[in-house]
């Protein structure tokens, strides 16, 4: 019967960062630096608040578009942390995570042809939904340029048929940003245009340098914020996600949300209103441990040699593989792990775009860091 399944539906493969995870994940004294889990613990607060939902028979559906009190208290967060307005009522909608979150924004809002811009490299989980709806995935090359997403760039590749540009930042897999004046930029830009934006925020509360600042608060009405509390709460398994768009986007997203999950965890939503509420510092300790791993590592990297660019959030380096190893970045993430027991992401699980290079997560205790980085660097002095 498989002649039968969806032709668009077979061309799309497995994540490549969960592809090459699970083939190596049988590996005895494996140091692994692949998936984007945050170490830290749930906070104990917000697990008590889960386990009280559950006590209490907090067990049925809610609205579709969350409880009252999850989508108020998730409007309360982003107005304080970043300065944006949303109808709590009417503008906000619970997800199963954040990628529900964009799937559901994209069959929203794409068509068959329409075209759908993305920095490259870029996460994997974008370009198959996609492609399902028959829409074209156009990826602008942001290698030369520190791995920045510039108005610039974007200029080059809107046509009559772009429909929706996607910002992901702080980005995964190369932990770069974007500034208030690059964001203002491209705001301007579009301002008069029949475009979309996807901001994928997921990150913005894991950011080192400066502020997190949300394309939203200049184009509001052009934007679909994609938010979620697996990073900012180590919340990963809970599966609560945010999508916020004016009431003129966000009625129609909420159609698709309904009918593809009804509505996201009861359980899950209590923990997420205690940790937005009680817990909406609770990235800070976590924040400031990354920061201390983000410098380790990049001197690490960079005593070692290697080309890498120093990320302003989330918890990933990009880095380049030295041309004296001539391999695509499967078979040298492939050879690491056979010859020292560590690995790295493949870049071009990132696109095309990401050939060349591989990623490493400092999600892990400063220990693990120190015996994973010094097995690479035997490795790299093999090489030099």
């Amino acid at each position: 019967m498989e002649h039968l399944i969806n032709q668009r539906v077979k061309t799309i493969e497995i994540s490549g960062i969960r592809k090459f995870f699970n083939m190596v994940a049988h590996m005895d004294d494996l140091i692994s630096f692949t998936i984007g889990q945050p170490d830290f613990p749930t906070p104990e607060h917000v697990k008590k608040a889960g386990i009280a939902a559950i006590e209490n028979d907090f067990t049925s559906y809610t609205h579709n578009a969350g409880t009252i009190e999850l989508r108020t208290a998730a409007c309360d967060f982003v107005e304080k942390k970043y300065g944006l307005n949303y109808n709590p009522e009417s503008e906000v909608i619970v997800t199963m995570g954040a990628s529900e979150a964009i799937d559901i924004a994209f069959r929203t809002i794409l068509a068959e042809g329409v075209e759908v811009i993305l920095p490259g490299p870029i996460y994997p989980g974008y370009e198959p939904i996609i492609q399902m709806m028959g829409a074209v995935p156009v990826h602008v090359d942001i290698r030369e340029n520190q791995f920045r997403f510039s108005i610039e760039m974007i200029k080059q590749y809107i046509t009559d048929n772009t429909r929706c540009i996607v910002l992901p930042y702080p980005s995964n897999p190369t932990g770069v940003s974007l500034t208030v004046d690059e964001l203002k930029e491209i705001a301007d830009f579009l301002k008069d245009k029949n475009i979309f934006i996807l901001a994928d925020e997921i990150y913005s509360e894991l950011t080192f340098d400066q502020k997190h600042t949300s394309i939203a608060s200049f184009l509001k009405e052009k934007t679909i914020v994609i938010n979620g509390l697996s990073k900012s709460h180590s919340m990963t398994g809970w599966r609560i996600g945010f999508l916020f768009a004016p009431e003129n986007i966000a009625k129609h997203i909420l159609k698709v949300h309904q009918y593809n999950v009804s509505c996201a965890n009861s359980i899950a939503q209590k923990a997420a209103y205690e940790a937005l509420t009680m817990g909406m510092d609770d990235a800070l300790a976590m924040k400031k441990e990354y920061a201390k791993r983000r410098e380790y590592v990049y001197d690490r990297l960079s005593l070692m040699g290697l080309t890498v660019v120093k990320p302003d959030g989330a918890f990933y380096f990009f880095v380049k593989i030295p041309e004296a190893i001539h391999l695509n970045s499967f078979d040298f993430a492939l050879q690491l792990v056979n010859e020292t027991k560590v690995a790295v992401v493949p870049g071009s699980a990132f696109s095309k775009y990401g050939e060349g290079y591989f990623r490493l997560s400092y999600a892990c205790s400063m220990e693990t860091l120190e015996i994973g980085l010094n097995r690479m660097e035997q490795y790299f002095k093999t090489w030099s």
